[in-house]
Formats: C-alpha cells, structure tokens, sequence
C-alpha cells in the first residue's frame, strides 16, 4: 500500500511538473506515468480472480475430502450387512445350480444402480452389461416378452434413453433408508406380478475397497426348476426327503419366491456396499486433483504478485529519476 501511495504522490507530481511546462518529452513521460498508475486497479484484477479460484479450490478439497470419510464409514457397515445376506443367497446357488443361459419364454431383466451419483463408473457399468444382456436375448430371440426394470434413479436415466421400448417401471429412494429384506420382498412380489419364467439381476458384486465386479444372478419359476433337473448343474432338491409328494409343487414355488426376495436383498446390499467404496475412491481422487491445481494456482499467484511488485518499483525509480532530472 506505501508502494501504490509512494507512486500516485510521484506520479501527481510528475504530471504538476509537466503543466508548468519544463519539457514536452518530460510531460509526455509524466502522462505515461500517470495512465499507468490510474489503471492500477485493473493490473491486480487477474491476482484477484486467482485468488478466488484458490479460495474455490480449496473449498472443494474439504467437501471432497468429507465426503470420502463418510463414504469410508458407510461401507465398513455396509460390508457387514453384505457378508450377513451372503449366507441366506449362497445356499440357494448350491441347491438349484447357476443358469444365466437359460431360456424363458417371458422373463424380467432387473439393473440394479444407485440412486446418486459422484461414484465414478459404478452405475455406467451396470448399463453397460444390462443392454450387452439385453442385445444377447434378442439374437436369441427372447426380447419379445423381455421386460427392463431398474432399482436406483441412475439407473432409469441411463436405460430410458437406451431401451426405452423394454422399459417397465423403476424403483427409486431404495437407499434413502437402510436396505431390509421386507422392501427386497415388496419389490419382488411386484415383479412376480407377471408371471416371469426367468429374472436375471445385473448389480455390482463388492470384492474388496477398490475392487467390484458387474455380476449377473438367475432366479427361474418353479416350472423351469423342474426343467433343469437333466442339466449337471441343475437342483439338487431332489437330495433332501419331502414329506409329501403332492407339495413339491408347493415347496418349490415358495423357495422360487424365497429366493427371488433372497437374491434382490442381497443384490442392493453388494451394489450399495460397491457404491460406497466407488465414491470413497473417486473422492480421493477429486481431492488429489484439488490439492495439484491448487499448487498449480498458488504457484501462478505468488509469480504475477512478486511482477507486480517489481513493476511498481521500477515505476517508482523511473519516477524517482524523472524528478531528479527536473
């Protein structure tokens, strides 16, 4: 601030000099002078919009930084919650075998993604696999009666634009509150409405803080369970002793609805689980690239104030030696 003083004093009495006449060259010098230092606003206006970008920045890196802590808390309760479901779904595999191939002549195609977003390719992903499915059952003939539905808003958004004919509904906020098998229950009574002989649920399977792997899981009617009997990997009901004949039907159409619940339960709780890990991994990333850029303006900052500094010294010697020639 005494620089800036020190060079308008200068400056007045540069341009006093040059009215009273003592050379024309010197008055022309004295209005340069003068114009520079009018315009001083305007030469720190650029600092300042580099200040305030640091100030964004800086702002940025401590939400992103908040929120990848609580994305880290999260997913440690939600890791316990997705070993837990993996004990009711991991029964039913061994019991009725794994068939992603299997034919249907009606059939539901479930994509499960997260209802927000800020969680890097998670819910692109899940998309991805879901239409590669989707192109596979119509070479095979199967996308008549194939019905799209999506559990989590990105998941609408994405499919919507790209199936929009095979989209049937979603269900949005399932991850508002925390995920029960009685809202799993609800979401696959609703979609035994049409009387599937296939469901196929695509969701991202949680392996570890950075790793998850898109994972397709079957559930079929109690009429192609029998079906499968022939097959290597078919059910394995027939093991276990059923007290009465006449309820196998019964029996299998329960498990089939059972399991069906059981596999959307567990299918929310990996894709939340996968969620929270993607955030907490992108959001260390966000804050990473904050923290270089802000290094990277401070840096220019520091270099146009310490120019600034060094023009308004010359100026002031310039002025200096202007006066002293007078």
């Amino acid at each position: 601030m005494a620089l800036r003083n020190a060079a308008s004093f200068l400056g007045q009495r540069l341009v006093g000099a040059a009215e009273l006449g003592i050379s024309a060259a010197k008055s022309s010098a004295g209005e340069a002078l003068t114009n520079a230092f009018v315009t001083d606003g305007v030469r720190h206006a650029s600092n300042q919009a580099v200040k305030q970008r640091i100030r964004a920045i800086k702002n940025i890196g401590k939400i992103t930084k908040a929120m990848k802590m609580v994305a880290a808390s999260k997913m440690k309760n939600a890791q316990v919650a997705v070993e837990q479901s993996r004990g009711i779904v991991n029964p039913f595999v061994r019991l009725f075998g794994d068939h992603p191939g299997v034919d249907g002549k009606s059939g539901v195609t479930v994509a499960v993604t997260s209802d927000r977003g800020l969680c890097g390719g998670l819910n692109s992903n899940i998309t991805k696999y879901t239409r590669a499915l989707l192109k596979l059952d119509a070479a095979a003939g199967e996308s008549a009666n194939t019905q799209l539905v999506s559990i989590g808003d990105k998941g609408r958004s994405q499919l919507m634009r790209a199936e929009s004919r095979l989209f049937t509904y979603t269900f949005a906020e399932t991850y508002k509150v925390r995920v029960t098998f009685a809202q799993a229950s609800l979401i696959a009574e609703e979609l035994l409405k049409n009387n599937p002989e296939v469901v196929k649920v695509m969701f991202n399977k949680f392996r570890s803080a950075i790793s998850f792997k898109p994972t397709l899981a079957t559930v079929l009617t109690p009429e192609v369970l029998e079906k499968q009997l022939t097959e290597p990997s078919g059910n394995r009901l027939d093991a276990y002793e059923i007290e009465a004949t006449h309820e196998r039907s019964d029996v299998l159409r329960d498990l089939a609805e059972f399991q069906l619940a059981a596999t959307l339960y567990n299918a929310m709780l990996e894709n939340n689980c996968s969620e929270h890990a993607s955030r907490m991994s992108a959001m260390e990333n966000s804050t990473k690239s904050a923290g270089e850029m802000l290094g990277k303006l401070t840096l220019e900052y520091n270099r146009k104030r310490q120019a600034t500094i060094t023009t308004e010294l010359i100026e002031i010697i310039a002025g200096a030696s202007a006066l002293m020639d007078a």
